[in-house]
This record gives C-alpha cells, sequence and structure tokens, in this order.
C-alpha cells in the first residue's frame, strides 16, 4: 500500500521525505518534518499521531532509536503501524509491526531508512536506498530519484494513486510540501511539481524573511 524514505542532508541540515502509495492524500498523514530535529513516517493502517510524537521525544533530546523505544513501548495497536525516524544526528530507527499488511520491507542507509508495506516485492525500499545515495544534488531531487527508483523496482503491489515530498529546513513550516493526491501517474505529477518547484524555492523562503529583498513575482502589475 505505501513505499517511502526518509531522509537528512549532511550538508545543509535539512530533512525531508518522499511517499507514495495507492490510497489518496497519503502524504497528508504519513509525512512528518520538522526544522533541526528530524523526519518520520507513520504509516500501514496508519495512526497520523505518531509522527509529531516521534519528532516531540527527539526534540527533548532522544536519538530516533531511542525515540522509537518510547513511542512503541506497549502501545496499543502497535502490531500494525510501520514507523520510520531520522534524527538530528542522522540516525535512524525502523518499527515494522506484526501486522503489517502484505510483503513488507525496511532498509537503511548513510542519513536515510526506507520501508513499505504490500510492496511487489521486499527489496523496492534497498532499492530506494541505493538511488537516494547515488544521486547529486539538493535533497528534494535525491529523494525523487529515491521515490522513482522505488517505483522502477515494483514499487507496491496494487497502482499507485498519490504521492508527495516534504522538505524542512531552518523555519518552522516546511521547505516544500507538494503532493498529489488522487491521479493514475502521481509519481511522474510529483517529478513535473518539483521540477517548477525546485528553481523557485528559496524565493518563497525570501519572501517570508525579508519581502523587501525578494524576487520579483513575475505576474502582471508587478513592478
Amino acid at each position: 500500500m505505501t513505499f517511502s524514505l526518509i531522509a537528512r542532508c549532511a550538508r545543509t541540515g535539512q530533512f525531508g521525505m518522499v511517499i507514495a502509495s495507492s490510497s489518496p492524500a497519503v502524504a497528508a498523514r504519513c509525512a512528518h518534518v520538522r526544522a533541526g530535529v528530524g523526519a518520520v513516517a507513520s504509516q500501514n493502517v496508519t495512526d497520523p499521531a505518531l509522527g509529531p510524537l516521534l519528532l516531540d521525544h527527539m526534540q527533548a533530546g532522544l536519538s530516533a532509536p531511542e525515540a522509537m523505544a518510547q513511542v512503541t513501548a506497549d502501545r496499543p495497536h502497535i502490531a500494525y503501524r510501520q514507523l520510520l525516524a531520522i534524527d538530528a544526528q542522522g540516525r535512524t530507527a525502523i518499527h515494522s509491526g506484526a501486522q503489517v499488511l502484505g510483503l513488507w520491507g525496511e532498509a537503511t542507509g548513510t542519513d536515510c531508512a526506507a520501508g513499505g508495506n504490500l510492496l511487489a516485492h521486499t527489496g523496492v525500499p534497498a532499492a530506494m536506498i541505493a538511488a537516494f545515495e547515488s544521486a547529486q544534488g539538493p535533497l528534494g531531487e535525491r529523494l525523487m530519484a529515491a521515490l522513482e527508483s522505488g517505483l522502477a523496482a515494483g514499487g507496491e503491489a496494487g497502482p499507485v494513486h498519490s504521492a508527495g515530498l516534504k522538505l524542512a529546513d531552518r523555519l518552522p513550516w516546511p521547505l516544500a510540501d507538494l503532493r498529489i493526491d488522487w491521479a493514475d501517474t502521481p509519481i511522474a505529477m510529483l517529478r513535473a511539481a518539483w521540477d517548477v518547484y525546485c528553481p523557485q524555492m528559496q524565493a518563497y523562503v525570501q519572501r517570508a524573511t525579508d519581502p523587501t529583498q525578494a524576487p520579483s513575482y513575475g505576474v502582471p502589475g508587478d513592478e
């Protein structure tokens, strides 16, 4: 039903996540990033509350493995959840409960972790890790390469209908929050959205932090 990757950029300190699913609006429920803290995926019979909870524990000083142990200990229905977390030092943790759906897999790499459920085969997360680690460019570009590689490796067992990319940088709101909530080719559409947004991304930050120095909007009437 879902395949995803979370990551940290060691150079910039950014955090990000990509995800795709046969379910609608998957990123709205499953993608969680927080500047200076980390990234979390909360998927498979999803409890969206677990993402912010893991981030709260990491912001309080716990490592990703410590936060995962805290959140999963004796929690009701935790066997149905698949959780991935990465912290500010690049440490990762994954929980795949006994009731995770279908064929599932998980993998970790340098500054990244991937996981999925109801997969076409269990090697999809490892393919995503390999693509992320070999990709070049900004974090969002490497995340997109990972998501595209996951799809090329087989993705999930059923058709993919939604996808999302979320980035956190130094501000409390997301640097990027792109979603395709229902479509026949959501990953290709997410790629198109990223290719449009990426060159403009820092301009939107500038408009928020110091509009006196921001570039023009490029619309009729803008001077």
